[in-house]
């Protein structure tokens, strides 16, 4: 492990680079019982499924989270990082590197989840976000994973109702709904299907919008325009990588628009309601700490968020004209004006 090439040591220092500065005190915490000093260095593959400037809050918060348990960058952990940069296509190239690499754990999310599985059946993978991991085949069930991957269920299904109940109090007399969806990515068929299902029984009209590719982002607001009052755009690092082009085509086409993590608020969508994601990246170095601390993967059940934002970007409610409703404004968790 000690023989990095100098590409895989500056790439390492990239990723220390994006988590340098105001995010991540100085190297101060004392090390854990369980890292004295002399002690063979870990190494953590970290797959990030967005880019170093999108996925920088979350891997802070996994860093940060580390390093309280006593796992120091440089002493006794280091962390080859990647990012897909939201081309699904890099998700096995990266897992193969790593196993490779021979890494002691691997921790990623959504997608490159299963890519990682199909990499290895021996190396621990942790996933800080996944969609339905017992139905995608990640895990056995919730209580007992088996196998040698577990981690955190977004249970972003689960969830769907609520955002469309927000967006109905949102859009007076909200009658027709689009939704986004990246066909190429499991979770988010599995979401849109969701969707799709709950907006029937509440009598809504359906437009889904199926994207493979960047290029195809422009067709979806050229073919809701006419057909849908509001867009639920599905989670999907594709989506992620470019949600400020998305929220422009949105505003520029009048259109409400109801999102998975607040991100995409914070880059002009309306809203969104959905799991904090800096915390589910905390809890994947909780279960990541158990897993270089001997604990396999197979015993560690998956959890499910215990946080949840709900954030309404005001600025944009009024360039769509809307007027937020006071109970709904009083239930949100943070109102961007």
């Amino acid at each position: 492990m000690a023989s990095r090439d100098c590409g895989m040591d500056m790439r390492r220092r990239d990723f220390l680079g994006v988590l340098s500065g105001s995010m991540i005190p100085p190297f101060a915490l004392p090390l854990a019982a369980g890292a004295q000093q002399g002690e063979r260095l870990r190494v953590i593959g970290y797959l990030g499924v967005t880019t170093p400037t999108d996925g920088s809050e979350r891997a802070t918060a996994f860093v940060q989270r580390l390093r309280e348990l006593g796992w120091i960058e440089g002493r006794n952990v280091a962390i080859e990082v990647r990012w897909a940069e939201g081309r699904g296509e890099r998700y096995a190239e990266i897992a193969a590197e790593f196993v490779r690499l021979k890494v002691d754990v691997i921790v990623t999310a959504g997608g490159a989840v299963l890519a990682t599985k199909q990499a290895t059946s021996v190396i621990p993978i942790v996933f800080a976000v996944a969609n339905d991991p017992v139905g995608s085949g990640l895990v056995a069930s919730l209580a007992r994973p088996g196998g040698n991957v577990t981690g955190l269920s977004l249970q972003f299904t689960d969830i769907a109702g609520k955002r469309l109940e927000f967006l109905r109090e949102t859009v007076p007399g909200l009658r027709r709904l689009g939704i986004m969806a990246n066909i190429g990515y499991p979770g988010a068929v599995l979401e849109s299907r969701e969707v799709q299902a709950m907006g029937r029984a509440l009598g809504l009209e359906i437009a889904r919008v199926e994207v493979q590719r960047p290029d195809d982002i422009p067709l979806v607001f050229k073919t809701v325009k006419s057909r849908a009052d509001a867009l639920y755009v599905c989670a999907d690092p594709l989506f992620g990588t470019h949600r400020t082009w998305i929220n422009t085509l949105a505003l520029a086409t009048r259109m409400p628009t109801m999102h998975g993590n607040r991100e995409h608020v914070e880059a002009g969508g309306l809203m969104c309601y959905g799991a904090n994601f800096p915390d589910l990246y905390r809890r994947a170095a909780t279960l990541a700490d158990k897993v270089l601390r001997g604990t396999k993967p197979a015993d560690i059940p998956v959890e499910q968020p215990t946080k949840f934002d709900f954030v309404i970007n005001l600025k944009t409610a009024k360039a769509l004209g809307l007027t937020i409703p006071p109970s709904l404004l009083a239930r949100a968790d943070e109102v961007i004006e």
